[in-house]
């Protein structure tokens, strides 16, 4: 058994005792102080029909996408939180959060920048596999940081001053975020959202690169990529963002754009941009909540039977600028999920990718299937 295959069954192993486990596990109170622990486990498998590149060694992947394993605490106003990665060995939230009364707060620590609705929201509740392409692309992830934020029921603001990721091998590149959110309409079963957010960083050594897998996580290749630019000075991305809720349909979408400054004769700053939208139906009835400005996603309403989902979305995904031929993607997912009870859940996706890099078009497709634990 190679390693890919004993990490998907530990990871289905582990799915298969989902009935026995608890949203949290309480472990300890001292001093007032309540310590609890929390997990994730991805299992992923991806059957792949390549078109021009190859996309895997064999038609078919399989692994074990994720394996968080979190503790967290709180006394009073102060939170914090460790979390880790067993499968991809790095470091997640590792943070203290102190709230300063009337909706304020600070935060410091690594944590996920305010950048992009998609990646701030709970991992666990993907509506999709594979995130949407501008979110893998542009995204700017965890780093090392303090922030200031403000939120109530309609509207929000986070500002964060952020520098390397914790991780030794992870990213670089100091820099700063802000996020703003308006939910002209929250109320049960009724959201209405709105979003901007800008970050704007350094970047590692002067290099930057862009790119994106055929909307599959397993994949080996990307089919769009400018390749390393080792004259960019700093990175600006824009983001918008909006979601709206009516019962059991969600509409989601996000636009990005990304600026990178670069310097030397001859050579002009690049621009790239993406965007996708996206439609979940729940097709028992459930609908989703609204918190920290990121949609949430309800459990079931009859655990017997569990909440059935089915979803499409479009991404669109453009690389290409003056000489830089990073490429232009365009991708449809559909998929259906199944939260049994609220800590197991299936996932199945068929993507389809339009692409094309230097001329060159590559049309491939792919089948996804997850099995999830949460606790």
């Amino acid at each position: 058994m190679n390693i890919a295959s004993s990490r998907l069954f530990i990871g289905l192993a582990l799915a298969i005792a989902a009935p026995l486990a608890h949203a949290e596990i309480k472990l300890d109170e001292i001093g007032g102080m309540e310590i609890g622990f929390e997990g994730l486990v991805q299992a992923d498998s991806t059957w792949f029909d390549s078109d021009r590149v190859e996309l895997a060694d064999g038609d078919r992947a399989s692994d074990l996408r994720r394996a968080e394993l979190v503790l967290k605490g709180g006394i009073g106003e102060f939170d914090w939180v460790v979390g880790y990665d067993a499968a991809s060995d790095k470091w997640l939230d590792v943070n203290g959060k102190f709230g300063l009364g009337g909706g304020h707060y600070l935060q410091a620590g690594q944590y996920k920048q305010p950048h992009s609705m998609e990646e701030l929201s709970s991992t666990k509740n993907n509506d999709f596999i594979s995130k949407a392409a501008i979110t893998n692309t542009f995204g700017t992830g965890r780093r090392l940081g303090v922030a200031y934020g403000y939120g109530n029921d309609a509207w929000g603001f986070t500002a964060s001053a952020f520098g390397r990721e914790l991780t030794d091998d992870g990213n670089r590149g100091s820099g700063y975020g802000l996020r703003g959110t308006f939910a002209p309409i929250n109320e049960d079963g009724r959201i209405l959202h709105f979003g901007l957010s800008y970050v704007d960083r350094d970047t590692d050594d002067d290099t930057l690169r862009l790119r994106n897998r055929p909307q599959a996580d397993l994949a080996d290749v990307r089919v769009v990529d400018t390749g390393n630019f080792f004259d960019a000075d700093r990175v600006a991305t824009v983001g918008l963002e909006s979601f709206w809720v009516a019962g059991p349909l969600k509409l989601q979408g996000e636009y990005m754009t990304v600026d990178a400054d670069r310097y030397g004769a001859g050579n002009d700053d690049y621009r790239g941009d993406g965007a996708y939208v996206s439609a979940v139906y729940n097709l028992t009835g459930e609908t989703w909540g609204y918190k920290g400005g990121v949609p949430t996603t309800g459990k079931p309403s009859e655990p017997a039977r569990g909440m059935w989902q089915v979803g499409l979305r479009y991404d669109t995904l453009d690389l290409d600028d003056g000489a830089v031929g990073g490429g232009e993607m365009d991708a449809i997912t559909a998929g259906v999920n199944w939260y049994w009870r609220k800590n197991f859940k299936l996932m199945l996706d068929y993507v389809s990718v339009d692409s094309e890099r230097a001329g060159l078009p590559d049309d491939p497709s792919s089948v996804q299937a997850r099995v999830q634990l949460n606790w």
